[in-house]
């Protein structure tokens, strides 16, 4: 498989969100034609340095990012849509990000991006990165080096890069 680069376009993916009705899905057409995005990945919400560090980076700088020109700022991880609900509101993100649930790592695994954690129980998860997508266009991609640093994905790496 072949990792996802700049200047690619999104591959066709379905998402599943929390709505006022219950789950809901929701294409990568849906969510990012026309817009101009920034989207980071976690291997697992409420995992020590998705939930300590990672998201809380993009929650306090997201008025900042927004004001850069981006629509949209939204998360992703390979937890079900109910854990990314309990995730968003026990933060505050509720409201602030797009919390998107890839439950079965059908996207991680499409943009070569997947990682194998079940030597520590997780099974299949997504690598930690960030991109900015325009249109469904792939404008910057940063991948971590190691799935306990938020360092070159993090919100003050990509507003640097804004």
């Amino acid at each position: 498989m072949t990792t996802i680069k700049v200047g690619d376009k999104l591959p066709q993916a379905t998402f599943r969100v929390m709505t006022a009705d219950g789950p809901a899905a929701r294409t990568t057409d849906d969510l990012f034609a026309g817009k101009k995005v920034v989207l980071f990945a976690v291997p697992g919400a409420f995992t020590p340095t998705c939930h300590r560090n990672h998201l809380p980076g993009y929650l306090e700088k997201a008025a900042e990012i927004k004001a850069k020109g981006v629509d949209a700022i939204m998360v992703t991880s390979t937890n079900d849509v109910f854990v990314m609900d309990a995730w968003s509101k026990a933060t505050g993100g509720a409201g602030v990000i797009e919390f998107l649930s890839d439950g079965n790592a059908d996207f991680a695994k499409e943009i070569g991006l997947s990682m194998d954690g079940s030597g520590f129980g997780l099974g299949t998860r997504s690598q930690r990165y960030s991109m900015l997508v325009e249109d469904g266009v792939v404008k910057l991609l940063n991948v971590e080096e190691a799935a306990g640093k938020a360092e070159a994905s993090g919100a003050a790496a990509m507003i640097d890069q804004l």
